[in-house]
């Protein structure tokens, strides 16, 4: 336990974005621009630190439980940048001993070639968005990279970093259980503690929206959806991996994600970099943030103000309450009733719910049962409506 955390200083985490990709795949409908030359990336470096500088005089002190750089590529920056944004938060906070400082990166041989930097620079942990490891899925995904590349960075990830998660894609068109699973467990066995899989989501205004508009491919039905979530389960739960969100596994707690379970646990982050959200508790009052979108704005942002973003918004307890509930429902701990007392809600829906098989007979929580995970959005607005 940290010095802050003995007296009680409350925990942060920090979220750091940088948008920059050299490729932008068809489904991401993130924060995100195609990576450049010039000097605007050094800038926005230096601007992120300066913005951090600044978020300080908000949160006050913290116990510092993360750092996480996502994007867009973070891996495409340079990490004696990287270094000094690690280094300024740790400055600024109060590291705790496990401190967890994680890097999302994609696996082209450029970039794992430069894995051991990064280690260097102060990262223990790298987020590894492998997708897939079939050659014809990663060239409808729109990655660069196939899949001999995509194991020769995993290897080199484990060899760089005492932790390894990967992202992998599940959905695809045509794509059969028995298939996926195959594929899955070759994941597996490239040795990553943490596995993300994600059912490919068709997101407003991707070219993938645009593709599924035009008739040039049909996403797998429901039916067939949950069949491949069920798959997944079952090859990770058979390979020591606990189900401990929707879309995340991890062999054993150790392994889990500290950062995002700072979101999913209703905790306080800084969001800082173009379009990056931030929630910190100030006076007792949940205040939400968000940077600006555009490299350019951000930096012109935090030169005027300090800070990248142009407000802070007070959430109502009711707003507090539906994200706390949303998040919470995510995580197989589920959300203490307390939590979300401004929400009302009725004992008797929390009955119905539970005699559904949807919620499980935890008195003092709200926990969704395996049978709830499969529709956690319906769910969810039976609980806050």
């Amino acid at each position: 336990m940290s010095t802050a955390a003995r007296l009680g200083v409350p925990r942060l985490g920090v979220y750091v974005h940088w948008p920059y990709c050299a490729r932008i795949c068809p489904y991401c409908d993130f924060n995100v621009f195609k990576h450049r030359a010039g000097p605007e990336p050094a800038t926005l470096a230096r601007a992120i630190v300066a913005d951090l500088e600044a978020q300080r005089a908000i949160t006050g002190p913290r116990d510092l439980v993360s750092i996480f750089l996502g994007g867009g590529t973070p891996s495409l920056m340079d990490p004696a940048w990287a270094g000094e944004i690690i280094a300024t938060a740790r400055r600024l906070w109060t590291p705790g001993p496990d401190l967890e400082v994680t890097l999302e990166a994609n696996p082209t041989d450029a970039e794992a070639e430069r894995f051991a930097a990064f280690a260097d620079a102060g990262f223990n942990r790298l987020s590894l968005g492998l997708q897939s490891l079939d050659d014809a899925a990663l060239k409808f995904l729109g990655r660069n990279h196939d899949a001999a590349t995509a194991v020769r960075a995993a290897q080199a990830a484990a060899r760089s970093f005492p932790r390894l998660s990967i992202d992998m894609i599940y959905g695809r068109p045509g794509q059969a259980p028995g298939d996926w699973a195959e594929e899955l467990g070759r994941a597996v066995d490239l040795g990553a503690e943490h596995v993300s899989p994600y059912q490919l989501t068709i997101e407003a205004g991707t070219a993938f929206d645009r593709a599924v508009r035009r008739g040039v491919f049909t996403p797998p039905d429901e039916a067939l959806g949950a069949e491949l979530f069920d798959a997944t389960q079952s090859v990770l739960e058979a390979a020591g991996f606990d189900a401990y969100e929707v879309s995340n596994h991890a062999r054993g707690e150790v392994a889990r994600s500290r950062h995002n379970l700072i979101y999913w646990q209703g905790q306080d982050y800084v969001g800082v970099g173009p379009g990056a959200h931030g929630r910190v508790t100030v006076a007792g009052a949940r205040q939400a943030t968000r940077a600006a979108a555009r490299p350019a704005d951000y930096i012109a942002k935090v030169a005027a103000t300090g800070v990248g973003f142009a407000a802070a918004e007070i959430l109502s307890p009711r707003e507090a309450a539906q994200e706390r509930l949303l998040s919470g429902l995510r995580v197989t701990d589920g959300v203490p009733l307390a939590d979300v007392a401004a929400l009302e809600i009725a004992p008797e829906r929390i009955a119905d719910l539970r005699r559904l098989g949807l919620l499980a007979d935890d008195p003092g929580r709200l926990r969704a049962t395996p049978a709830g995970r499969l529709v956690l959005d319906r769910l969810t607005v039976e609980l806050a409506s």
